[in-house]
C-alpha cells in the first residue's frame, strides 16, 4: 500500500500551504488518514487525523485553529490546509493510515514525506 504526500515548500511565517495525501490503491473515504510531522532529532508527532466514514477530526493542540484536515472523495485525496504557519511548524510531514476507519488504530501504512520549511 502506497500513499503519496505532496504540497510542501518554503513559506514565511504567517503563510499558508496545503498538503495532499493520495493513493490509487484503496478508497480513502472508508479509512482513517493521519498527518504526522518529524524534525531531525525529535520524535514523530501526530498532527491531525480524520476518521473514515464519519469524518470526525482531531488535532494536536499546537495546530488547532490553524490547520484543517479534509477529504475530497471524488479525488480520493486527504488535505491538510495549514494557515498562519509558524517557525515551529518546520518539519517533514507524512500521511499514514491504519486501513481501518478509526484514528485510534495504529498506523500501518505510510507515505513518503514532504518538507515544510517556515522562515522568518
Amino acid at each position: 500500500v502506497q500513499l503519496q504526500a505532496s504540497g510542501g515548500g518554503v513559506v514565511h511565517t504567517g503563510g499558508s500551504l496545503k498538503l495532499s495525501c493520495e493513493t490509487s490503491e484503496f478508497t480513502l473515504k472508508n479509512n482513517a488518514i493521519a498527518w504526522f510531522r518529524q524534525v531531525p532529532g525529535k520524535d514523530r508527532e501526530a498532527v491531525s487525523c480524520i476518521n473514515g466514514n464519519t469524518d470526525k477530526t482531531t488535532y494536536v493542540d499546537a495546530v488547532k485553529g490553524r490547520f484543517t484536515i479534509s477529504r475530497d472523495n471524488s479525488r480520493n485525496t486527504v488535505y491538510l490546509q495549514m494557515n498562519n504557519l509558524k517557525l515551529d511548524d518546520t518539519a517533514v510531514y507524512y500521511c499514514a493510515t491504519p486501513l481501518q476507519p478509526l484514528c485510534t488504530f495504529g498506523m500501518s501504512y505510510w507515505g513518503g514525506g514532504t518538507q515544510v520549511t517556515v522562515s522568518s
